[in-house]
Formats: C-alpha cells, sequence, structure tokens
C-alpha cells in the first residue's frame, strides 16, 4: 500500500457576514517566487476573488485598506497567492467575509505569534448581526404592521 504524503500546499479558512460566505486559501510560495493553482502560475502577492483579480471587484482604496489590514498586521503582504471565493449577500458583506477569512487563515499558519495582534485589532470576531427574518401578517416587512382602514 502506498503511503500518503500530508505536505500542505496551502492554508484554508472559512469567513462569513451576513449571507455572504468566503472561502480563504493561502497558497505557499515556492523558492522561484510562484504558486500554482489550478495550473496557472501566479506571482506572490497577487489575490484573486472568484478568479478575478480582488482591484477589479473592490476598487476603492478604502477597501483595500480594510482587507490588506490582516495581512499587514502580520507583515505577511508578499508571501502568498491567495485565492478567494465569495458567494452571497452583497459587496460589502463580501468583504467582510472576506476579512474574517483571511485573518482565521493566517491565525492557522502560527498560532502563537499571529492571533494576538490579529485579536486586539478585532479581526477575528465574527460580526452575528444578520437581516430579521419576515414576520407573517406584516406587510412586506419584518417590523411594519398593516396599514389599518380609515372608514
Amino acid at each position: 500500500m502506498v503511503k500518503k504524503t500530508t505536505q500542505i500546499h496551502y492554508y484554508e479558512a472559512i469567513g462569513r457576514r451576513k449571507v455572504a460566505v468566503a472561502r480563504v486559501r493561502l497558497y505557499i510560495v515556492g523558492k522561484d517566487n510562484h504558486a500554482t493553482i489550478e495550473s496557472t502560475k501566479y506571482k506572490a502577492g497577487i489575490i484573486l476573488v472568484n478568479k478575478k483579480n480582488i482591484e477589479k471587484v473592490f476598487p476603492a482604496i478604502s477597501d483595500k485598506v480594510k482587507y490588506l489590514l490582516p495581512l499587514k498586521i502580520t507583515n505577511n503582504e508578499e508571501r502568498f497567492v491567495i485565492s478567494i471565493l465569495a458567494k452571497g449577500g452583497g459587496l460589502q458583506g463580501q468583504l467582510e467575509a472576506i476579512i474574517l477569512g483571511l485573518a482565521r487563515a493566517i491565525e492557522k499558519i502560527n498560532k502563537k505569534d499571529y492571533r494576538l495582534p490579529l485579536k486586539k485589532a478585532g479581526l477575528l470576531r465574527r460580526d452575528p448581526r444578520a437581516r430579521e427574518r419576515r414576520k407573517v401578517g406584516t406587510g412586506g416587512k419584518a417590523r411594519r404592521a398593516k396599514q389599518s382602514p380609515k372608514r
């Protein structure tokens, strides 16, 4: 029987916010400063969201500051090729899910050194707020009451 190797090619974590879910993978870069994802080579420091460059999905500078924060806190900006699969919700919910997923994946690399700075920055906490469900007899919204007849 052939022995299976347990060589790690990437670190993976899931981030969630509202309805959005982001699966984050940090691919380990080889000696040539590249990582191969699905038979395509990428240079270290590249971040892909749904197979597109992250700057095309989140072009705002304020968004860039947010999603690079977990990498900057731990000094890992040019260390990995990052692949993210984001589903559900809107752009802002996906962005916050990506940030949580990145922080969780970085924490898996070295829990002893990275957990405390990420926790102090509030990046490891999942925001529990979600949309309130619609109740029966409320005329379309969660808390709205039906209009009463005037005559």
